[in-house]
């Protein structure tokens, strides 16, 4: 089945008969930030991948040096998915934002992340560098996750708003943690997010590919068919525990989110001094993401 080419992805097949696909997040200029349009092909993406017989497993990595640094904060392009989205009145006569079309827009990229969560293949998150904000949570979707030891994995868009799918952390490392990660926005190298259960394993950087890769290998000896149904087994039990309202509920409070006190000073901070500025006015406290966010 010939792959679709992409502005923002990569596409290619490893491992044995290359029955492993493999998604590349293509933007390492922008440490793969999540735009828009990177998400709106990744679904499509997933949307082949998914109707593919031969693709037994996806694995999901970041071009350059990080997996990816978050959700891109600047303006998005205009395209005809944004269209949809504009139908909502985003805005009053003043010029102000207004929550239903807020809401609109983040429950559309939910959507787009909980389809990454339920599609019928096997996943693999292959993490090196930065996973955080939005690249944590698109991480978390995965069914798998590998990463470097060295490898950071943290929420600081916390400190400003709150989370869509990253409510499904007490799901994978237990509350306590799962609050203390919240309540800070702090990171987590890859080695504690295996002992905490954030990830399957890690190894040094340079053997991470290869090591995953074959992982990939493994589970794909069974054919697709059988590994979705051994997949629903696995989601339903989750979903039972209700991961879907949960994911729906937050990002409905991270549109919420978006009115606080903090919020409405990241804004200022915006709109004064641009997303440098407000970046280090958010994370200069803590004197963490320096790298991350230098972009």
């Amino acid at each position: 089945m010939a792959e679709r080419t992409y502005e923002n992805l990569l596409i290619d097949r490893v491992g044995t008969d290359g029955r492993i696909a493999r998604v590349t997040l293509n933007r390492p200029e922008k440490m793969n930030a999540l735009s828009q349009e990177l998400l709106f092909e990744f679904r499509d993406a997933l949307e082949d991948l998914e109707a593919d017989h031969d693709a037994r497993v996806v694995i999901v990595r970041g071009a350059g040096r990080t997996f990816s640094a978050g959700y891109d904060l600047t303006p998005a392009q205009q395209t005809g998915e944004d269209a949809i989205v504009r139908q909502f009145k985003q805005r009053d006569d003043q010029g102000r934002r207004l929550w239903p079309g807020v809401r609109a827009g983040m429950q559309r990229i939910t959507n787009i992340h909980m389809y990454f969560w339920n599609m019928q293949k096997v996943t693999i998150a292959q993490v090196h560098g930065y996973a955080i904000a939005g690249g944590c949570e698109l991480s978390m979707m995965a069914d798998l996750v590998t990463c470097a030891d060295d490898a950071k994995f943290g929420h600081p868009g916390l400190r400003f708003a709150g989370t869509r799918t990253s409510m499904i952390l007490p799901l994978l490392i237990g509350m306590r943690k799962a609050k203390e990660l919240f309540y800070t926005g702090d990171n987590i190298s890859g080695e504690e997010a295996v002992r905490v259960g954030l990830a399957n394993w890690s190894s040094p950087v340079e053997e991470l590919e290869d090591r995953t890769i074959a992982f990939a290998d493994r589970i794909a000896i069974l054919p697709a068919d059988h590994l979705a149904m051994l997949k629903v087994h696995m989601n339903r039990f989750h979903e039972n525990m209700g991961i879907y309202s949960s994911v729906h509920s937050s990002t409905d409070l991270d549109a919420a989110g978006g009115f606080t006190s903090q919020a409405y000073q990241w804004q200022d901070k915006m709109r004064d001094g641009g997303l440098k500025e407000a970046l280090a006015w958010r994370d200069g406290p803590y004197q963490d993401y320096r790298s991350a966010t230098d972009r």
